[in-house]
C-alpha cells in the first residue's frame, strides 16, 4: 500500500507541476504581447475587392501607405485577392 501512495503521490505533483509550467507559459505570452502595447487592428471602414484589384491598388486608391495598408490588413494575401473580399481602409483608435 506504502509504494502505491507514494506512486500515486509522485503523479499528482508531477501533473501539478505540468499545469504550473503552463501557466507560466501562457502568462509569459500574454505578457509579452500586451508589453509591446500590440492589438488587433479595429477597422472602421471597409472596401470590397472588384475584378482585377490589387493590394497596391486598394491603397493608391485611398491615399494609403504600404506599411499602413498591410498594418490594418495583417493576414492579407494580397497574391490571393477575390472579388468580394472585405479589406480595411480606415482603422479606428
Amino acid at each position: 500500500m506504502a509504494i502505491n501512495t507514494k506512486i500515486m503521490f509522485f503523479n499528482l505533483v508531477l501533473v501539478v507541476s505540468a499545469l504550473l509550467l503552463i501557466s507560466m507559459a501562457e502568462g509569459r505570452v500574454v505578457d509579452l504581447v500586451s508589453a509591446k502595447g500590440q492589438s488587433a487592428p479595429k477597422c472602421q471602414t471597409v472596401f470590397a475587392v472588384e475584378a482585377d484589384d490589387t493590394c497596391f491598388d486598394v491603397a493608391q486608391k485611398f491615399g494609403l501607405t504600404a506599411e499602413f495598408f498591410t498594418g490594418i490588413n495583417p493576414n492579407l494575401n494580397c497574391n490571393a485577392l477575390f472579388v468580394g473580399q472585405w479589406l480595411c481602409i480606415e482603422e479606428t483608435f
